[in-house]
């Protein structure tokens, strides 16, 4: 049984973020980049859940293929949002019996027109207290925001909330940014909360500028205008080397700075991914 929390404690830990493709073209790229990346020697990888569950059974079905096919294991994404008790606890027993033993509990992405999204769960500690109370023992992990969650009133509170959460999950997993302080500074207050539960930055490559400024504006986390400009103003491997840079650079700094592993959102794709761990030592 691969549980992330245990491999955190022969880190650093590799891992990626992969979404459940909804096309035959979809589903040939990620097979070609699950085949690319496993030069990578990942530690995990985790599978995105679709809005209200939108992605359900596709992420189900991506989750226990690659538990089962790859040397590593797969870390299911599980949301609050428009689920039942009754519902979680069956798809639990069915990762369970398909020995999928990760999980990241999410509150999950509200309608866009702010009605209620129905649901037994208001909160993902609520996610994380069922999974815990679940017959096998699993691994959890929760999201955290460097920059606070775009739903919390100020940042002390959401301190508060991500410290106690994390208190009951194995592990966090940051939101993407692109300022190292960010990450450090929140691990900082964490630590003045009495909170030491290690948390993965998450790391964004910069390759599509207008998608990860919307991605930004939804997860209340800054965009660099800057690099954005430089990467947009750039064309073929001169734009490829200025995205792949910034994110080394970014994953340079956090690793160096004592983060716990590295989890990049690779958006599907190989080669960024692959090009920046070619600059990183660890994974040369």
């Amino acid at each position: 049984m691969n549980l992330v929390g245990d491999l955190l404690a022969a880190g650093p830990t590799l891992s990626v973020e992969f979404f459940p493709p909804r096309t035959d073209e979809g589903v040939a790229l990620l097979q070609s980049t699950v085949t690319e990346l496993a030069p990578a020697d990942l530690s995990f990888v985790s599978v995105t859940y679709g809005a209200g569950g939108s992605t359900r059974e596709l992420t189900r079905d991506l989750v226990v293929g690659l538990n089962a096919d790859q040397s590593y294991p797969a870390m299911a994404h599980l949301t609050c949002v428009g689920h039942g008790r009754e519902q979680l606890n069956e798809l639990l027993d069915d990762y369970a019996a398909h020995g999928v033993h990760n999980l990241l509990a999410l509150f999950g992405d509200p309608p866009a027109d702010g009605s209620d999204p129905g649901g037994d769960f208001s909160h993902a500690i609520e996610l994380v207290e069922l999974v815990r109370s679940h017959a096998t023992p699993m691994s959890v992990a929760v999201a955290a925001h460097p920059e606070g969650h775009p739903r919390s009133p100020d940042l002390a509170s959401d301190r508060r909330f991500l410290a106690q959460k994390l208190q009951a999950a194995d592990l966090g997993i940051t939101q993407f940014f692109f300022d190292a302080a960010d990450y450090f500074n929140m691990v900082d207050d964490l630590a003045a909360l009495g909170c030491d539960t290690p948390v993965i930055p998450g790391v964004m490559p910069l390759a599509n500028p207008t998608t990860i400024q919307r991605f930004a504006s939804m997860a209340n986390a800054k965009f660099p205008d800057e690099l954005a400009a430089r990467v947009e103003a750039a064309e073929g491997d001169d734009r490829h080397k200025i995205v792949v840079d910034a994110a080394a650079q970014l994953s340079r700094e956090l690793l160096e700075g004592g983060a716990p592993g590295l989890h990049l959102y690779c958006l599907n794709r190989s080669q960024i991914a692959l090009d920046v761990l070619s600059e990183l030592p660890e994974w040369r």
